[in-house]
């Protein structure tokens, strides 16, 4: 299963409704489709790793999550709860948005077509030090771990919360 990432900011007027328009997306393309807060992803790498992480998962069985999605938004999210992990996901208002795309190839871009169609596409995925306060924040990196580390390192430290999430089960 191959995937792809788009994003861009979006104007969420009811959660329930949005989520109802992606799974619609999905359901007509036979892809899956999961949509996350860009402002707290910390680059490609962090979506990709998650996505890796979590098709393993299924592949030997050892999801948590029943929907491959919420999978994804789990190890993403560096949470081992799905109720935690919820803490990546879309919220009423303007908003950044990532949204991860699964399936086959000819099927990822119709879905993205659909996609395109609600989102104002931007590169707001990529890592800048801007993110670096609500990073902290989504992933519980300490004060004391960013001086140990350095500013610069806030990619590698939410990289290994993702990795950590097989660890603390």
């Amino acid at each position: 299963m191959e995937f792809k990432t788009i994003g861009g900011s979006v104007s969420i007027r009811s959660v329930p409704a949005f989520l109802k328009e992606l799974a619609s997306i999905s359901s007509s393309h036979g892809t899956v489709v999961q949509a996350m807060d860009a402002d707290k992803v910390a680059g490609d790498e962090h979506i990709s790793f998650a996505v890796e992480k979590a098709l393993r998962a299924v592949d030997n069985g050892s999801n948590v999550a029943r929907d491959i999605g919420v999978e994804i938004m789990r190890y993403a999210s560096g949470k081992r709860q799905i109720e935690e992990a919820f803490s990546m996901g879309v919220r009423e208002g303007d908003m950044n948005v990532v949204f991860v795309v699964l399936g086959e190839p000819e099927k990822i871009e119709e879905s993205l077509q659909d996609i395109r169609l609600i989102v104002d596409e931007k590169p707001v995925v990529d890592y800048s030090e801007n993110k670096n306060e609500t990073l902290a924040n989504q992933f519980s990196i300490t004060e004391q771990e960013i001086r140990a580390t350095g500013t610069n390192n806030i990619q590698q430290l939410v990289l290994e919360r993702v990795a950590l999430v097989d660890i603390l089960k």
